[in-house]
C-alpha cells in the first residue's frame, strides 16, 4: 500500500466491498461487477449475422462502434415456456467493456446496484459438470432472503466458447 493518499479513504474502500449491477434472467437474479458496465440501453433489434449461434443476436452500431449482442437468456436457458426470451419494456442491453472490447448483453430487466462485502458472498456450490456448468459463477449472495448469483462476466464473454474476444494480447 502506498504511503500517498488518504489512509482513511483506503480503509473505507476495503471495508465497504464491491458494487454489483443486479439483473434478471427469467425468474433468477444475477449480479456482475459494476466496473465492467459501460452503460445500460433500451433493447433495439440488432442486425442479424448469418450462421451465428442462437445466443448471438447480431450487432448494433453504438456511436460508430459495431457491438455484438449476446442474449444471456438464451445462453443460460432462461427462456419462457415457448423457448423464447420475451422482449418487453423492461428488456435492456447492458453494454460491457471486457478486455478493451465492447459487448452487449440482453437481460430481462435491471434491478439496482448493490454493495457486497466478501463476507456476504458464499462460494458457488460444486456440481457435476455434466449437470450444471458453474464455470462463470463466482459466488452466491443472500440479500434480504433473495439469492443473488454472482457472475464473472469477463470470463464468460472472453471464453473460447463465446468466440467474441481473443484471449491473446496484441
Amino acid at each position: 500500500m502506498s504511503s500517498r493518499g488518504n489512509p482513511a479513504r483506503q480503509i473505507q474502500h476495503a471495508v465497504s466491498g464491491r458494487e454489483f449491477l443486479t439483473f434478471r434472467l427469467g425468474t433468477e437474479e444475477y449480479g456482475i461487477d459494476i466496473l465492467k458496465v459501460q452503460e445500460i440501453r433500451s433493447y433495439e433489434p440488432p442486425t442479424k449475422i448469418a450462421n451465428a449461434p442462437s445466443y448471438l443476436k447480431g450487432v448494433v452500431n453504438l456511436r460508430g462502434v459495431i457491438v455484438p449482442i449476446v442474449d444471456l437468456r438464451v445462453k443460460f436457458n432462461c427462456l419462457n415456456a415457448q423457448g423464447e426470451g420475451d422482449i418487453n419494456d423492461f428488456t435492456v442491453v447492458i453494454v460491457l467493456n471486457v478486455r478493451g472490447r465492447v459487448v452487449g448483453a440482453v437481460v430481462d430487466s435491471v434491478s439496482d446496484v448493490i454493495q457486497l462485502t466478501d463476507q456476504m458472498i458464499k462460494p458457488a456450490p460444486e456440481m457435476s459438470a455434466a449437470m450444471v456448468d458453474t464455470t462463470y459463477i463466482t459466488g452466491i449472495a443472500n440479500i434480504n432472503e433473495r439469492l443473488l448469483i454472482l457472475m464473472d462476466i469477463e470470463s464468460l464473454m472472453s471464453s473460447s466458447e463465446m468466440g467474441l474476444i481473443s484471449n491473446l494480447t496484441p
